[in-house]
Protein backbone atom coordinates (compact mmCIF):
# COMPACT_ATOMS: atom_id res chain seq x y z
CA UNK A 1 0.00 0.00 0.00
CA UNK A 2 1.36 3.16 -1.26
CA UNK A 3 1.03 6.37 1.13
CA UNK A 4 -0.69 7.86 -2.11
CA UNK A 5 -3.13 5.65 -2.20
CA UNK A 6 -4.39 5.34 1.76
CA UNK A 7 -7.50 6.88 2.42
CA UNK A 8 -7.60 9.18 5.17
CA UNK A 9 -9.21 6.68 8.10
CA UNK A 10 -6.19 4.40 6.97
CA UNK A 11 -3.53 7.10 7.84
CA UNK A 12 -5.01 8.13 11.27
CA UNK A 13 -5.29 4.54 11.61
CA UNK A 14 -1.51 4.20 11.28
CA UNK A 15 -0.59 7.07 12.91
CA UNK A 16 -2.16 5.92 16.11
CA UNK A 17 -0.33 2.66 15.82
CA UNK A 18 2.67 4.48 16.26
CA UNK A 19 2.00 6.49 18.90
CA UNK A 20 0.61 3.89 20.65
CA UNK A 21 3.45 1.23 19.88
CA UNK A 22 5.59 0.11 22.67
CA UNK A 23 8.28 2.53 23.00
CA UNK A 24 12.03 1.18 22.42
CA UNK A 25 10.60 -0.51 18.74
CA UNK A 26 8.16 2.11 18.00
CA UNK A 27 5.66 -0.49 16.42
CA UNK A 28 2.05 -0.96 17.61
CA UNK A 29 0.80 -3.48 19.48
CA UNK A 30 -2.24 -5.49 18.72
CA UNK A 31 -5.07 -7.65 20.97
CA UNK A 32 -2.98 -11.15 20.80
CA UNK A 33 -4.26 -13.62 18.29
CA UNK A 34 -3.25 -16.60 20.79
CA UNK A 35 -1.81 -16.83 23.93
CA UNK A 36 1.06 -18.45 25.02
CA UNK A 37 1.17 -21.36 27.71
CA UNK A 38 2.61 -21.16 31.02
CA UNK A 39 4.89 -24.53 31.49
CA UNK A 40 5.32 -23.39 34.94
CA UNK A 41 1.48 -24.92 35.19
CA UNK A 42 2.22 -28.16 33.89
CA UNK A 43 5.49 -28.94 35.36
CA UNK A 44 4.71 -31.52 37.23
CA UNK A 45 2.95 -33.71 34.54
CA UNK A 46 6.02 -32.32 31.80
CA UNK A 47 8.50 -34.77 34.53
CA UNK A 48 6.27 -37.81 33.64
CA UNK A 49 4.70 -37.57 30.61
CA UNK A 50 6.09 -34.39 28.44
CA UNK A 51 4.32 -35.81 25.01
CA UNK A 52 1.13 -35.98 26.33
CA UNK A 53 1.54 -32.41 27.71
CA UNK A 54 2.58 -30.79 24.64
CA UNK A 55 0.31 -32.80 22.65
CA UNK A 56 -2.52 -31.77 24.39
CA UNK A 57 -1.30 -27.90 25.38
CA UNK A 58 -1.27 -28.06 21.59
CA UNK A 59 -4.60 -29.37 21.12
CA UNK A 60 -6.37 -26.39 23.17
CA UNK A 61 -4.71 -23.51 20.27
CA UNK A 62 -1.40 -22.70 22.27
CA UNK A 63 0.91 -22.12 19.78
CA UNK A 64 3.98 -20.35 21.90
CA UNK A 65 5.04 -20.95 25.37
CA UNK A 66 6.62 -19.28 28.53
CA UNK A 67 9.23 -21.30 30.14
CA UNK A 68 9.75 -21.59 33.67
CA UNK A 69 13.49 -23.07 33.84
CA UNK A 70 16.42 -22.65 31.58
CA UNK A 71 17.64 -25.86 31.47
CA UNK A 72 14.62 -27.32 31.46
CA UNK A 73 13.48 -25.85 28.54
CA UNK A 74 16.28 -25.82 26.53
CA UNK A 75 15.83 -29.40 26.69
CA UNK A 76 12.02 -29.76 26.04
CA UNK A 77 13.38 -27.73 22.15
CA UNK A 78 12.63 -31.11 20.29
CA UNK A 79 9.63 -32.08 21.54
CA UNK A 80 8.37 -28.21 21.58
CA UNK A 81 8.76 -28.18 17.99
CA UNK A 82 7.57 -31.68 17.08
CA UNK A 83 3.80 -30.78 18.93
CA UNK A 84 3.86 -27.26 16.94
CA UNK A 85 5.49 -25.23 19.96
CA UNK A 86 7.71 -22.54 20.27
CA UNK A 87 9.32 -21.25 23.40
CA UNK A 88 8.60 -17.44 23.59
CA UNK A 89 10.02 -16.58 26.86
CA UNK A 90 11.83 -17.91 29.32
CA UNK A 91 12.57 -17.47 33.04
CA UNK A 92 16.25 -17.88 33.90
CA UNK A 93 18.40 -18.28 37.53
CA UNK A 94 17.60 -15.58 39.57
CA UNK A 95 21.23 -15.46 41.12
CA UNK A 96 22.54 -14.41 37.81
CA UNK A 97 20.65 -10.99 38.74
CA UNK A 98 20.95 -10.81 42.47
CA UNK A 99 25.11 -11.81 42.17
CA UNK A 100 24.48 -14.41 45.23
CA UNK A 101 24.12 -18.17 43.97
CA UNK A 102 23.93 -19.61 48.01
CA UNK A 103 20.46 -19.34 48.71
CA UNK A 104 20.28 -21.76 45.63
CA UNK A 105 22.44 -24.71 46.25
CA UNK A 106 20.38 -26.89 43.43
CA UNK A 107 21.62 -24.27 40.80
CA UNK A 108 24.98 -24.04 38.66
CA UNK A 109 26.64 -21.00 38.34
CA UNK A 110 27.65 -19.84 34.95
CA UNK A 111 27.44 -16.18 33.65
CA UNK A 112 24.99 -13.38 31.98
CA UNK A 113 26.41 -14.08 28.77
CA UNK A 114 26.39 -17.67 28.56
CA UNK A 115 22.73 -17.83 29.91
CA UNK A 116 21.66 -14.84 27.38
CA UNK A 117 23.33 -16.81 24.39
CA UNK A 118 21.28 -20.29 24.97
CA UNK A 119 18.56 -18.43 25.39
CA UNK A 120 18.83 -16.48 21.72
CA UNK A 121 19.95 -19.69 20.33
CA UNK A 122 17.12 -21.02 21.26
CA UNK A 123 14.88 -18.97 19.51
CA UNK A 124 13.11 -17.18 22.53
CA UNK A 125 12.27 -13.63 22.30
CA UNK A 126 11.86 -12.72 26.36
CA UNK A 127 14.98 -13.46 28.73
CA UNK A 128 12.98 -12.98 32.05
CA UNK A 129 14.06 -12.54 35.20
CA UNK A 130 11.35 -14.53 37.59
CA UNK A 131 10.70 -14.73 41.65
CA UNK A 132 13.42 -13.55 44.05
CA UNK A 133 12.66 -15.92 47.57
CA UNK A 134 12.53 -14.28 50.59
CA UNK A 135 16.04 -15.34 51.91
CA UNK A 136 18.03 -14.39 48.52
CA UNK A 137 16.75 -10.39 48.79
CA UNK A 138 20.14 -8.99 50.68
CA UNK A 139 19.93 -5.92 52.78
CA UNK A 140 16.97 -4.09 51.61
CA UNK A 141 16.94 -0.90 49.66
CA UNK A 142 19.91 -1.37 48.17
CA UNK A 143 20.11 -4.84 47.14
CA UNK A 144 17.24 -3.77 45.10
CA UNK A 145 19.34 -0.84 43.63
CA UNK A 146 22.19 -3.35 42.96
CA UNK A 147 19.42 -5.78 41.68
CA UNK A 148 18.25 -3.02 38.74
CA UNK A 149 21.99 -2.16 37.73
CA UNK A 150 22.76 -5.77 36.97
CA UNK A 151 19.50 -5.94 35.09
CA UNK A 152 20.58 -3.22 32.71
CA UNK A 153 23.46 -4.80 32.31
CA UNK A 154 22.33 -7.99 31.67
CA UNK A 155 19.72 -5.61 29.35
CA UNK A 156 22.20 -4.33 27.20
CA UNK A 157 23.70 -8.01 26.70
CA UNK A 158 19.71 -9.42 25.53
CA UNK A 159 19.31 -6.10 23.42
CA UNK A 160 23.22 -7.18 21.85
CA UNK A 161 21.61 -11.07 20.89
CA UNK A 162 18.49 -10.12 19.74
CA UNK A 163 16.55 -11.00 22.88
CA UNK A 164 14.24 -8.17 25.22
CA UNK A 165 15.24 -8.11 29.41
CA UNK A 166 11.75 -8.72 31.55
CA UNK A 167 11.20 -8.98 35.33
CA UNK A 168 8.11 -10.34 36.43
CA UNK A 169 6.53 -8.97 39.78
CA UNK A 170 4.99 -10.79 42.45
CA UNK A 171 3.92 -9.07 45.72
CA UNK A 172 6.07 -8.19 47.50
CA UNK A 173 8.04 -5.40 45.28
CA UNK A 174 4.75 -3.09 46.55
CA UNK A 175 4.82 -3.78 50.01
CA UNK A 176 6.91 -0.97 52.46
CA UNK A 177 7.20 2.75 52.64
CA UNK A 178 5.75 4.84 49.14
CA UNK A 179 8.79 6.19 47.42
CA UNK A 180 11.23 3.13 48.97
CA UNK A 181 9.33 -0.03 47.98
CA UNK A 182 11.21 -2.22 45.42
CA UNK A 183 8.78 -1.08 42.61
CA UNK A 184 9.78 2.35 43.52
CA UNK A 185 13.56 1.75 43.09
CA UNK A 186 13.15 -0.38 40.06
CA UNK A 187 11.53 2.91 38.43
CA UNK A 188 13.56 5.40 39.35
CA UNK A 189 17.17 3.18 38.96
CA UNK A 190 16.07 0.71 35.97
CA UNK A 191 16.76 1.96 32.51
CA UNK A 192 13.56 1.82 30.90
CA UNK A 193 15.02 1.85 27.31
CA UNK A 194 16.30 -1.87 27.31
CA UNK A 195 14.08 -3.49 30.43
CA UNK A 196 10.51 -4.45 30.71
CA UNK A 197 8.64 -5.71 33.00
CA UNK A 198 6.55 -8.75 32.47
CA UNK A 199 3.04 -7.82 34.97
CA UNK A 200 1.49 -10.57 36.33
CA UNK A 201 -1.73 -9.61 37.16
CA UNK A 202 -2.76 -12.77 39.86
CA UNK A 203 0.39 -10.94 41.68
CA UNK A 204 -0.56 -7.21 41.14
CA UNK A 205 -4.24 -8.39 42.66
CA UNK A 206 -2.89 -9.77 45.72
CA UNK A 207 -0.45 -6.90 46.18
CA UNK A 208 -4.15 -4.63 46.19
CA UNK A 209 -2.63 -2.57 42.72
CA UNK A 210 -5.32 -2.22 39.78
CA UNK A 211 -3.49 -4.07 36.42
CA UNK A 212 -5.32 -1.35 34.73
CA UNK A 213 -3.40 1.40 36.17
CA UNK A 214 -0.13 -0.23 36.46
CA UNK A 215 -0.42 -0.71 32.60
CA UNK A 216 -0.71 2.55 32.23
CA UNK A 217 2.31 4.09 34.54
CA UNK A 218 4.58 1.60 32.67
CA UNK A 219 3.19 1.88 29.53
CA UNK A 220 5.74 1.63 26.63
CA UNK A 221 7.72 -0.93 29.45
CA UNK A 222 5.14 -3.60 29.43
CA UNK A 223 5.93 -5.93 26.51
CA UNK A 224 4.87 -9.36 28.18
CA UNK A 225 1.92 -10.02 30.01
CA UNK A 226 1.13 -12.65 32.65
CA UNK A 227 -2.97 -13.54 32.40
CA UNK A 228 -3.43 -15.68 36.20
CA UNK A 229 -6.87 -14.72 38.16
CA UNK A 230 -7.43 -14.77 41.95
CA UNK A 231 -10.01 -16.41 43.37
CA UNK A 232 -13.05 -14.77 44.61
CA UNK A 233 -12.97 -14.57 49.26
CA UNK A 234 -8.80 -14.49 49.15
CA UNK A 235 -7.68 -12.27 51.10
CA UNK A 236 -4.53 -9.68 49.70
CA UNK A 237 -1.25 -9.85 50.98
CA UNK A 238 2.16 -9.12 50.06
CA UNK A 239 4.06 -11.96 51.59
CA UNK A 240 3.81 -15.23 47.68
CA UNK A 241 3.35 -17.59 50.65
CA UNK A 242 -0.40 -18.37 48.87
CA UNK A 243 -1.86 -21.86 49.28
CA UNK A 244 -4.11 -23.70 46.86
CA UNK A 245 -7.10 -22.01 46.24
CA UNK A 246 -5.80 -19.02 45.75
CA UNK A 247 -5.32 -19.22 41.87
CA UNK A 248 -8.21 -20.30 39.71
CA UNK A 249 -8.77 -19.92 36.09
CA UNK A 250 -9.21 -17.10 34.08
CA UNK A 251 -12.83 -15.48 34.47
CA UNK A 252 -14.13 -17.29 37.49
CA UNK A 253 -12.01 -15.32 40.03
CA UNK A 254 -11.80 -11.19 40.67
CA UNK A 255 -9.35 -10.05 37.65
CA UNK A 256 -10.61 -7.77 35.25
CA UNK A 257 -9.35 -9.43 32.06
CA UNK A 258 -11.97 -7.67 29.36
CA UNK A 259 -10.52 -4.32 30.98
CA UNK A 260 -6.60 -5.89 31.46
CA UNK A 261 -6.84 -6.76 27.75
CA UNK A 262 -8.55 -3.72 26.36
CA UNK A 263 -5.49 -1.36 27.83
CA UNK A 264 -2.79 -4.05 27.25
CA UNK A 265 -2.06 -3.15 23.45
CA UNK A 266 -1.87 0.62 24.42
CA UNK A 267 0.91 -0.24 27.01
CA UNK A 268 3.05 -1.68 24.72
CA UNK A 269 2.29 -5.82 25.42
CA UNK A 270 2.50 -7.92 22.45
CA UNK A 271 3.24 -11.37 25.00
CA UNK A 272 0.38 -12.91 27.13
CA UNK A 273 0.86 -15.87 28.52
CA UNK A 274 -1.48 -18.06 30.72
CA UNK A 275 -1.27 -20.48 33.94
CA UNK A 276 -1.89 -20.65 37.37
CA UNK A 277 1.24 -21.35 40.38
CA UNK A 278 -1.10 -23.82 42.47
CA UNK A 279 -4.31 -25.30 42.03
CA UNK A 280 -5.93 -28.80 42.89
CA UNK A 281 -7.40 -31.01 39.81
CA UNK A 282 -6.31 -31.03 36.47
CA UNK A 283 -3.38 -28.92 34.82
CA UNK A 284 -4.40 -29.34 31.29
CA UNK A 285 -7.75 -29.15 32.25
CA UNK A 286 -7.48 -25.52 33.79
CA UNK A 287 -5.52 -24.39 31.05
CA UNK A 288 -8.21 -25.44 28.66
CA UNK A 289 -10.55 -23.40 30.60
CA UNK A 290 -8.44 -20.27 30.63
CA UNK A 291 -7.63 -20.81 27.69
CA UNK A 292 -11.38 -20.77 25.82
CA UNK A 293 -12.32 -17.58 28.39
CA UNK A 294 -9.81 -15.23 27.10
CA UNK A 295 -9.84 -15.87 23.36
CA UNK A 296 -14.05 -15.54 23.72
CA UNK A 297 -13.36 -11.80 25.13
Amino acid sequence: MSLSSITRREWLALAAAAVTGEGEAGAAATPPATFGAQLYTVRGLLRKEPDRALKTLADIGFREVEGYNRLASLALLPKLKEHGLTLRACVVETPLLTNNWEPFPELKPLSVKEAVDSVAAAGAEFFVMGYIPPGARGDGEDFFRRTADRMNAAAELCKKAGLKFVWQNHAFEFAGRAGMRPIDLYKERLDLKLVGVQLDVFWLSMAGVDPVKMLQAWKGHVPALRLTDRSKGVPGQFDESVGLGAYTEAGTGVVDFPAILKAAPGAGVRFYSVGQDNMEGDALESLKKSYLYLKSL
